[in-house]
């Protein structure tokens, strides 16, 4: 494959055939579908290997800088398409197959999506590590194995219900076991510190040793040489089985002596509402970065046989907070290992890191009890101490006597450890996600900070991986954008703007609605062989998808459903349009106002589909456990892209960019990403609404009052009276009180305030949906605009303004 060889139709079977012989002893005609699907992924997984050991000769001789991305999940979706789609193997599996009596798009289908992430933090983390392959940058991944995943969500009667993601029953054939690279994480117990001739040697007292075993997934890029990996960490126990107890019959508690540890690697966000669920979540992030930092370390002295070039020849990315232990953990190996002085050990640590913030909600930027870390982590707390102390003498020596200031720059404060304030302190660049979330942190979250070293602030916009989400998720769409401005884009997605000089040839937008009236055909055909139940094609498809929260605002979209559901039971022979209003997402186990949310909308989905009237007009669907599978199917037929939460409150969103690659108009505030697609597509192509981030901060601090808006807007009213009766039998008159009379916050997310702003430009919207030429222009004009929004672009920015890495020529 280092020549790009094609492999024939021929070599395809034979290579599949000795799979099935090989690892099932079956021949072709006993197989059976999953037995297929496994013999397909692991023949592409030795064309992956022999990639990637072309690209790593590569890397050794050439010694480029490397980035390690450390990240607490990586929501990668299904490889086998994306893979084959990489590396131009598509069509010769799809004809080597179909000689063989097998259809490949069915066995995509048998592939289950990888439990190794949630949301948008973990997608991100994925589209990068994909254009970091298909840029030929050298670039490690390191996460978690997690057995079973976040959780397989199902919606029972409205309740979601959490069930273990099994998925590595079906889905391990991508990892390769790397047993020759484990290491040892050392956690609880005693530390003392005894100092000879000058030399810090540290004391362990009644510890538990982890072993940390690899498992790598390799990534592949697009028309590119590099083929990077993922490493993901599972927990083993070290101790050792005790067969005296098993041989007294105490079978339970022999297992269980030696299963404690593997519950780091189990579930992805462990509930963290108790001590023992802070605990492990603490657990997961030490044992995350002690073990890739040691894995980092050891492949440096591999490839140079000394530390003295690796803030030269290294660069650590932590993206959220959950990896910042990576800057006291370093310190702890370049000190007790490798005999460095504090000084000199800072200054690498330095030199190396940098972090990505991604959210200004105080809940998200992550504090630990000082009790719980002293307990889990011993050693790393007296280093985290021992950061604080010289940080805030620094701060001092520049701020004399200003207490209020040092205490909100400290690492330690109030019995906590600020993992956001760690990882600014340690880190020679910090960036937020979208032009407007990086100057809120400069503004507000990390004010003090950007006044103390602004030459540490700057921006990445997040991005997308559009070879996935447009060319390999919208084959109708691309086969358009290929035959009117040629296949460059698919390498260079700034060549989309080219589409923009078609944006009145009728011929083009024709084509463009015939391609969405056929993925709305096939989102309908997946929804039915999924649930069994028929959507209107001809309807208008409202989408919000994204992780359950009260900031996002489901609820808002909800109240605009309970407006229109109200008109039309107060004149049902009125003139309305066809509207299927889809959601999806997951609550966190413990969040019980999102799970009320999810039954909100469930119940208010079946009160509608039980109206003979209503249901002609709007129907409510909940997609029960979406996933990146779903996403592929959902966002090339969808109409409107729903992205409303309360302005300043979403650092930059990637969904959004999703949805405007392929056509769907936004409706949403001036929040995240919306600011800049705004500027790339212009104020006629976007639906803006509601406060401004600015506006927002004014009205909090004259005193928001929910129940002004209540009382003056006779619709608002009506929908929200309508929330004191039922829907499906179910009662939601607390959410009047969450509205209106809180004891908190009454509306801490403002969507009463945005509610009448909302309602009038959706309505502005569903008037211009009837001029299909000019929606479909529209539409035209967004995918032509969303080059800017490519994963490529982002990554390129990181590679120069911030690793200073070069691509592996």
């Amino acid at each position: 494959m280092e020549n790009n060889k094609p492999m024939t139709e021929a070599e395809i079977r034979a290579n599949i055939s000795a799979k099935l012989t090989r690892y099932f002893g079956v021949s072709l005609d006993e197989a059976t579908e999953e037995q297929i699907y496994k013999a397909v992924a692991l023949s592409v997984k030795d064309v992956l290997t022999e990639k990637r050991s072309v690209f790593h000769n590569k890397v050794k001789k050439a010694h480029p800088k490397k980035v390690y991305y450390m990240c607490m999940e990586f929501l990668v979706g299904r490889q086998l398409r994306n893979n084959l789609m990489n590396l131009g193997l598509a069509d010769e599996y799809r004809k080597a197959l179909a000689s063989m009596g097998v259809d490949l798009d069915r066995i995509f289908e048998l592939e289950p999506d990888p439990g190794l992430g949630n949301g948008g933090l973990g997608r991100l983390a994925a589209c990068f590590m994909d254009s970091l392959s298909s840029l030929d940058y050298a670039a490690t991944g390191f996460s978690i194995l997690y057995e079973y995943g976040l959780f397989k969500q199902r919606i029972i009667d409205g309740n979601q219900v959490e069930l273990p993601d099994s998925w590595m029953n079906e889905g391990s054939s991508w990892l390769v076991p790397r047993t020759d690279k484990a290491f040892t994480v050392r956690l609880g117990g005693t530390v003392e510190e005894k100092w000879e001739n000058g030399k810090c040697s540290v004391q362990y007292d009644n510890y538990q040793d982890v072993r940390a075993v690899p498992y790598d997934m390799m990534i592949s890029g697009y028309d590119s040489k590099a083929v990077n990996a993922l490493r993901l960490w599972k927990a083993v126990d070290m101790t050792n089985f005790n067969m005296n107890l098993f041989s007294q019959g105490q079978y339970v508690q022999a297992i269980q002596e030696t299963s404690n540890a593997e519950v780091i690697s189990k579930v992805l966000y462990p509930s963290d509402e108790h001590d023992e669920g802070k605990l492990l979540r603490l657990t997961q992030q030490y044992f995350l970065v002690s073990a890739s930092l040691q894995s980092i370390i050891s492949d440096h002295l591999a490839a140079y046989g000394t530390l003295y070039n690796f803030a030269d020849k290294v660069s650590i990315h932590i993206n959220d907070t959950h990896p910042a232990l990576c800057v006291p953990e370093l310190m702890r190996i370049l000190m007790d290992t490798y005999s460095y002085s504090w000084d000199a050990a800072w200054s690498v640590v330095t030199k190396v890191m940098s972090y990505t913030n991604h959210t200004v909600l105080p809940e998200a930027l992550e504090k630990w009890n000082i009790y719980l870390f002293k307990l889990k982590l011993p050693r790393i707390y007296m280093i985290v101490e021992e950061i604080n102390r010289r940080f805030c003498a620094d701060l001092w020596n520049m701020y004399p006597g200003d207490w209020d200031r040092i205490s909100r720059m400290s690492i330690i404060g109030y019995s906590q450890v600020r993992m956001a304030n760690l990882s600014v302190a340690a880190s020679h660049t910090v960036n937020g996600v979208s032009a407007l979330h990086s100057d809120i942190l400069k503004a507000t979250v990390f004010h003090d900070y950007y006044k103390a070293m602004p030459y540490k602030f700057t921006n990445v916009t997040n991005g997308i991986a559009m070879r996935r989400w447009l060319c390999y998720s919208n084959p109708g769409l691309t086969a358009l954008l290929d035959d009117t401005i040629g296949t460059g884009y698919r390498k260079d997605f700034e060549q989309l703007a080219g589409f923009k000089a078609f944006a009145d040839d009728e011929a083009v937008k024709e084509r463009l609605r015939t391609i969405k009236t056929d993925n709305k055909l096939t989102f309908s055909k997946y929804y039915f062989n999924k649930t069994g139940r028929t959507l209107d094609v001809n309807s208008v498809f409202d989408v919000q998808v994204k992780r359950m929260h009260e900031y996002k605002r489901q609820l808002l979209n909800v109240l605009k459903i309970i407006s229109l559901y109200n008109e039309i039971k107060a004149n049902p022979n009125g003139n309305f349009t066809p509207t299927t209003f889809i959601f999806g997402g997951k609550a966190a186990p413990g969040y019980y106002m999102a799970k009320d949310i999810i039954k909100l909308i469930w119940s208010l989905g079946e009160e509608i589909e039980r109206d003979p009237k209503a249901r002609e007009i709007i129907k409510v669907v909940y997609l029960e456990d979406y996933n990146v599978s779903t996403a592929e199917v959902l966002m090339p037929s969808s109409d409107i892209s729903e992205q409303i939460s309360l302005a300043g409150k979403e650092a930059s969103g990637t969904g959004c960019m999703k949805f405007m690659v392929n056509g769907a108009l936004t409706l949403g505030t001036l929040d995240g990403a919306n600011v800049e697609m705004r500027e790339a597509v212009g104020d006629e192509n976007i639906y803006i609404f509601g406060l401004k981030a600015n506006e927002v901060d004014d009205l909090w601090k004259h005193g928001y009052s929910s129940l002004n808006y209540y009382t003056n807007s006779d619709r608002l009213r009506s929908t929200i009276d309508r929330l004191r009766g039922s829907f499906a039998g179910n009662n939601f008159s607390h959410m009047v009180n969450y509205f209106l009379y809180s004891h908190g916050v009454a509306d801490p997310y403002m969507c009463l305030a945005d509610f009448d702003s909302y309602m009038n430009t959706f309505n502005t919207m569903i008037e211009t949906y009837h001029n299909e030429d000019v929606w479909t222009r529209k539409s035209l004009m967004n995918i032509a605009s969303a080059g800017f929004f490519s994963a490529d672009r982002s990554i390129r920015e990181y590679a120069e303004n911030i690793w200073h890495i070069t691509p592996v020529k």
